[in-house]
């Protein structure tokens, strides 16, 4: 075997007692868990700890760190001395756990492969939440219950809570720790606290609730202040689901408050939400629902509600009712939503003399914004859409019950500037009816501000394909529409739930375009809490109480894959430990109910296979052999992280398990020559069979060929649902059929992703042909043009086409695969991502026969390229080695490389 160059040369260097750099710069970009920076309000008591080497010289590696970790004060906590080791994420604190309110901080230096030590890192901090719920010394505070009937009546009213109160002294820092039952928003002094919106989020409320902590040190000032709240239903107590007028979790919102001020004598002073808040309903927010939108009536506005000199004897004293063990009030682990961008009006049509319509350009979520002249007391209606009809209207049957829409009536003639807040609209269209009629409608009047979790994007790819490109776009636009704290299937009907099948198949695509490791660390706290005894999980999380049951194959099988994916793009092997117990169960859910290692549960199927030989929106595919399917997927990703987290009796035990399933599965859904015994021949039930290796190796080309034959006769064009879509590409290229695995995504006929972009398509759609500039509009009942499960193909364009793959051996990118297709349609592609250890990336270019590929390897991490056979390498690298079909392999260590290659089968 010969040994890589910078190997070599790394060993002369140390021989010769020198540096391969003259000065090693100290670690950068310090953070904690899943990525949090100097975070206040923290979760975890005994954090984990990451960082990044900063520069790119050819093959810097850490050979050893050291983690200095003290109080604010500079009292030593704990120290891990030198450590040897190149692990740079998710070194376990060893010291004392850390207290609710403590405020630490750590830095790092380390070792590189030469033995050169860095100088420290600057200090990052780590200040706690309240972490648990006896932290609380205040009460739940609400309205006065009232009778059911009023209940239904007042159903989207919003609440609104004021307290005074006196500081004595100067503070030196506060804090405000905050929840509620509903979603809030709260101010001090009339200045809104932070930047958040629907907060604390959606979470199932019976079991836990999380904390909001904010500094809020500048806002509150010696002398008397004033704290004011409002508190809408959100998703606690308003309207959920299909139904109109349940509330699932409670009647009315609550909320709790916790304002500490530390003055400059250490003199701790606590508000806290008790008796001696008073609170109104009569505001101007009338009516806020998540499904029917907001209705703001200036009319009633509390003039100086936020004032000192508001006059209270209007307001109500609140109700109280004590924190109690249950619910769990947590921190919440990952960002809130906030408004990410704003998009300006494109265009403006007018419908009647009262009506106009204004086109964002792009099919977003979040809040339409008016700024335009009215009329007093003359409602402003704001309508919106995804779509419009032939004849210029807006389309909105798709949304079925939700009412989505927005009123808001004036007090003066003028000019006002509004958007709601309660509420979040899936939209491109903005309609507004009941302007000043003397008015000239303009661009100006209508904007959009995008609202979705925040945060950011960390992968790029784009390639010589315009259509290629706009379907990444798509699916960017797809993700941050429906990732609104919880990873909703479609954000603009009377829906707007957890989905777990959406969820699963989209994992590993969302994890490449924004940094979502938070985001799903939650979202799968939530999946825990959800799971029944028996191992079942709902198919939407989080579920209303009556609702948490489901066993769909491909829905709760989230459990076991959704945590396997983010290890593989993270490296995060907290994220198996937390959720390996619910994997199992997931896994055993199924053997309770199987026999011979068959299993059959009622579902969803493949969901809106487009053409079918059927008629039900489940597909064509067996249920059994989905079932099957998932049951084998299942057991060989609980072995995979049993061998992880050093497991080895379950191990075994899984092993056999998929073993088992394998066999019985190979056995009883294919024949002799390979082709499936179902009663419908379906391209799902191949892809699911050979994606989840449910095919002994020696038959694996056989019913691949099959699987081709069967995508031939359709034309070379998928016909898969939720469940094989994700699948196909992949598999086709994996099973020798990259020429038809490219076909199936270049095509432009439906069903394909090319087709609904023909169609206009600016986000991923539920259906394939949601709509058509030729027979219009599908079914209205599941026509979501916001639905991101399609997107899932990104997987295999970021991986492939441009050749950039986490290697599962050795997850989060420490070493990467890079397989680009350097043939087919394009004649260039790029892919880059902010990788943990930092970023990386892979690009090329084709001129006439030679290709120029750009890669990028961060420090402390390696690569393999992979390049067929009939590439050459010219230059850029040495030490390739040849495969026994001809192609090469490169070994890479990290910094930047420069290739040159020539296509051989040029002539």
């Amino acid at each position: 075997m010969r040994l890589p160059l910078f190997y070599f040369l790394s060993l002369v260097y140390c021989s010769l007692g020198l540096s391969l750099s003259a000065e090693v710069e100290a670690p950068v970009e310090l953070v904690v868990n899943e990525g949090f920076e100097s975070p206040i309000g923290f979760y975890d008591s005994e954090p984990r700890f990451s960082w990044k080497l900063k520069g790119e010289p050819q093959g810097l590696r850490q050979q050893a760190y050291e983690i200095d970790v003290a109080s604010i004060a500079g009292n030593n906590l704990w120290s891990s001395g030198r450590v040897d080791s190149n692990q740079s994420i998710d070194v376990p604190y060893g010291g004392r756990p850390f207290k609710s309110r403590e405020l630490v901080q750590w830095r790092v230096r380390f070792w590189d492969q030469t033995g050169t030590g860095s100088e420290w890192s600057d200090w990052a901090r780590i200040e706690l939440g309240l972490l648990e719920s006896s932290d609380w010394s205040g009460q739940w505070i609400h309205p006065l219950p009232k009778p059911a009937d009023e209940i239904e009546e007042n159903f989207g009213q919003v609440v609104y809570f004021r307290k005074t109160f006196n500081v004595d002294a100067h503070t030196k820092t506060g804090r405000l720790y905050v929840t509620s039952k509903g979603i809030f928003e709260i101010s001090i002094n009339g200045q809104k606290v932070g930047h958040d919106a629907f907060v604390p989020g959606f979470t199932d409320y019976h079991k836990r609730i999380e904390t909001l902590t904010y500094d809020v040190t500048e806002l509150v000032r010696a002398g008397k202040n004033v704290i004011t709240a409002e508190v809408a239903n959100g998703w606690y107590a308003g309207r959920l689901m299909w139904n109109k007028k349940k509330h699932y979790w409670g009647s009315y919102p609550e909320l709790l408050v916790q304002l500490e001020l530390l003055d400059e004598k250490n003199q701790l002073a606590t508000v806290v939400s008790d008796e001696t808040w008073h609170y109104t309903k009569d505001g101007p927010v009338v009516m806020a629902d998540i499904y029917d939108g907001e209705d703001y009536d200036a009319r009633l506005e509390l003039h100086d509600f936020d004032a000192l000199h508001f006059e209270e004897k209007s307001l109500k004293p609140v109700a109280t009712s004590p924190v109690e063990a249950m619910p769990l009030l947590m921190p919440k682990r990952f960002a809130p939503s906030r408004v990410t961008r704003t998009l300006q009006s494109v265009s403006v049509s007018r419908i009647s003399e009262q009506s106009v319509i204004f086109d964002l350009g792009q099919n977003m979520v979040g809040w339409p914004e008016i700024h335009l002249p009215v009329i007093a007391g003359q409602t402003i209606q704001i309508r919106v859409a995804e779509m419009l009809q032939a004849d210029g209207s807006i389309y909105t049957e798709n949304y079925r019950s939700a009412r989505s829409m927005a009123n808001y009536t004036p007090a003066k003639t003028g000019v006002i500037q509004w958007k709601p807040t309660f509420s979040f609209f899936g939209f491109r269209y903005v309609e507004v009816t009941g302007f000043d009629p003397k008015a000239a409608p303009t661009l100006d009047w209508v904007c959009g501000h995008v609202v979705h979790t925040d945060f950011k994007q960390v992968g790029e790819f784009t390639s010589s394909h315009a259509k290629l490109n706009q379907l990444q776009q798509n699916i960017q636009w797809g993700q941050i529409g429906n990732f609104l704290d919880i990873p909703t299937d479609c954000p603009q009907r009377d829906e707007r739930l957890g989905w777990t099948g959406d969820a699963q198949v989209f994992a590993a695509t969302s994890l490449f375009n924004y940094d979502t490791h938070a985001f799903w660390a939650s979202w799968l706290q939530s999946v825990r809490e959800n799971q029944q005894p028996n191992g079942a999980v709902s198919n939407f999380v989080p579920a209303p109480p009556g609702h948490a049951k489901g066993t769909s194959p491909g829905w709760g099988d989230c459990a076991f894959i959704i945590p396997w994916e983010l290890y593989v793009r993270t490296g995060d092997i907290e994220v198996l430990r937390e959720n390996y117990e619910m994997m199992c169960k997931r896994v055993q859910c199924y053997a309770n109910a199987s026999k011979d290692g068959l299993v059959e549960f009622k579902g969803f199927g493949d969901w809106l296979q487009p053409i079918l030989v059927g008629k039900a929106m489940r597909g064509d595919t067996s249920m059994q052999l989905i079932s099957t399917a998932f049951y084998g997927y299942g057991a060989s990703l609980c072995a995979k992280a049993a061998a992880v987290l050093g497991k080895q009796e379950d191990v075994l035990k899984y092993e056999a398990l998929f073993d088992e399933v394998r066999t019985a599965a190979a056995a009883h859904f294919l024949d002799d020559s390979g082709k499936l015994t179902t009663a419908v021949e379906t391209q799902t039930g191949y892809l699911l069979l050979l994606g989840f290796d449910l095919v002994p190796s020696e038959r694996r080309s056989e019913v691949a060929a099959q699987l081709s034959v069967r995508i031939k006769a359709d034309g070379n064009r998928l016909n898969t649902g939720f469940l094989g879509t994700p699948l196909i590409n992949r598999v086709l290229d994996d099973t020798g059929h990259l020429e038809q695995a490219i076909a199936v995504l270049f095509t432009n006929e439906y069903p394909s992703w090319f087709y609904s972009i023909d169609q206009g398509a600016t986000t991923m759609w539920e259906r394939w042909n949601s709509y058509s500039y030729a027979d219009g509009f599908g079914n209205k009942s599941m026509n979501s043009f916001n639905h991101y499960a399609y997107g899932a193909v990104g997987q295999w364009m970021y991986e492939r086409l441009a050749g950039l793959a986490p290697d599962p051996k050795h997850p989060g990118y420490k070493h990467m695969i890079l397989r680009p297709i350097l043939n087919g349609p394009l004649t260039s592609a790029s892919v880059s991502i902010d990788t943990r250890y930092g970023r990386a990336s892979s690009a090329w270019q084709k001129t006439g026969d030679t290709y120029a590929l750009d890669i990028l390897i961060p420090a402390n991490t390696t690569g393999t390229l992979y390049l067929p056979d009939y590439v050459e390498i010219l230059s850029g690298v040495e030490l390739i080695e040849t495969e026994t079909d001809g192609s090469s392999r490169v070994e890479l260590h990290s910094g930047p490389f420069s290739l040159k290659l020539r296509d051989r089968s040029v002539r």
